[in-house]
């Protein structure tokens, strides 16, 4: 058994010296590189030196295989471009433009990159073999001032519409008219298996859902305290309706005055509001006053949202006394941010004729102009300051100088805004 184990060391160890590559025997010698000294050959010379050195390393006693000698795609010689004579190379001029570090190939119409460069012009002759590969090449001394780049798209996709290629699935889809057997059967079909008094249930509540169904809003517009030269004061104008979206019940209430002094003007309004447009209503009804000599009006006017998003009321008077007035308010939601709203607001009172014993004179009556700053911490509440300044005109003016007061007053202005 020794000797059996020794005999197959033995073997192994001949194997292995044997099947050694004959490049360990050439350790040192850069084979990719040409010698020193030495003239490129080509052809059929360096087919006939191949053969020979095969020859003496099959003498040597190492295992060469047949067909050694025979070129392969990898032993293909790598081109030096720095002695390559471009000037007869028909070459595609570069798009303007464009820098020359970056080689691009036109496209061609087949849709295959392509260069379109003229080999047979060049001079293959003076370069070197035994290069590793292609991808070695030496670009460093290429003129490529005349290479082809991507081409621009030709005259005629230049021409071309595209428009219609972008529709969507539901063009392919033709409009035809209903199919004869539609709507024949009968107009209440439901009534022959829920029955007549669940559809008439069925019915009133669509009605009730589609018109919105009733409720009630309450919005306070401006609460508010203003202070002011001499005596502060207070001002309150609410409103709010109850109803659905074509009739509803609206009421509105105003009022101001000084601490420590009776209310100089207070009033209650009870309207029918009908809508009349997509964003207006028409309002008629009765008005109360509640201080002063106390009178009683009627009421027509409109109320909605006019184009740029004004917010419009406007109402004309009538007193039991026979007396014609008229009042036109507008405001403006002007939002900075999503909470943080600036409000510029407009009133004007007028008059046909004087009305000496409320201190209200024909024509212009009273104007008064304000700017208010609201943050809504949430939409139904929102704290606000600002600034408003009234003037009375004419022989309102007149009227107020004769009582003692100042026909020009400005408030600065701390309130509140809210609905629910």
């Amino acid at each position: 058994m020794k000797t059996f184990l020794a005999s197959l060391l033995a073997s192994l160890a001949a194997g292995t010296m044997l099947s050694a590559p004959a490049s360990a025997q050439h350790a040192g010698h850069d084979t990719s590189q040409p010698q020193p000294g030495a003239q490129p050959v080509t052809g059929q010379d360096a087919a006939d030196r191949c053969a020979q050195e095969a020859q003496r390393h099959r003498d040597m006693g190492h295992a060469v295989a047949d067909g050694a000698c025979e070129p392969t795609a990898s032993d293909q010689p790598a081109m030096d471009h720095g002695t390559m004579d471009h000037s007869q190379m028909s070459q595609g001029a570069m798009a303007e433009g464009e820098e020359s570090s970056g080689m691009e190939m036109p496209m061609a119409q087949s849709g295959q990159e392509s260069m379109e460069m003229d080999h047979s012009q060049m001079n293959h002759g003076d370069m070197p073999q035994g290069q590793a590969s292609q991808s070695e090449m030496d670009h460093s001394q290429m003129d490529h001032s005349q290479m082809g780049q991507v081409s621009a798209p030709s005259p005629a996709m230049q021409g071309m519409d595209h428009s219609a290629m972008q529709g969507s699935a539901d063009d392919m889809i033709p409009l035809l008219p209903p199919p004869p057997e539609a709507g024949s059967g009968p107009a209440r079909a439901g009534i022959a298996i829920w029955g007549e008094e669940a559809m008439n249930e069925a019915r009133q509540e669509l009605v009730r859902e589609t018109d919105g169904g009733m409720r009630l809003w309450i919005q306070g517009d401006r609460v508010e305290y203003r202070a002011r030269e001499g005596a502060d004061g207070y001002l309150w104008d609410v409103q709010g309706y109850y109803g659905g979206d074509i009739n509803k019940f609206w009421f509105k209430s105003e009022g101001e005055g000084s601490f420590g002094e009776p209310i100089e003007g207070a009033e209650v309004q009870a309207l029918w509001s009908r809508a009349i447009a997509p964003f207006f209503d028409f309002q008629a009804g009765v008005r109360q006053d509640l201080t002063g000599p106390e009178r009683t009006h009627a009421v027509i006017g409109i109320q909605g949202i006019a184009p740029y998003k004004f917010e419009v009321d406007a109402a004309a008077f009538i007193s039991s006394k026979g007396d014609v007035t008229a009042r036109i308010e507008g405001e403006l939601d002007q939002r900075i941010t999503q909470r943080l709203i600036l409000q510029p607001r407009a009133e004007l009172a007028l008059s046909a004729q004087d009305i000496p014993e409320l201190g209200v004179g024909a024509g212009i009556d009273r104007i008064e102009a304000g700017l208010r700053l609201r943050y809504e911490f949430a939409r139904e509440f929102a704290p606000y300051i600002g600034v408003s300044q009234e003037w009375r005109i004419g022989d309102s003016a007149a009227y107020a100088r004769a009582a003692g007061e100042d026909p020009s007053v400005t408030n600065y202005v701390v309130g509140v805004r809210f609905w629910f």
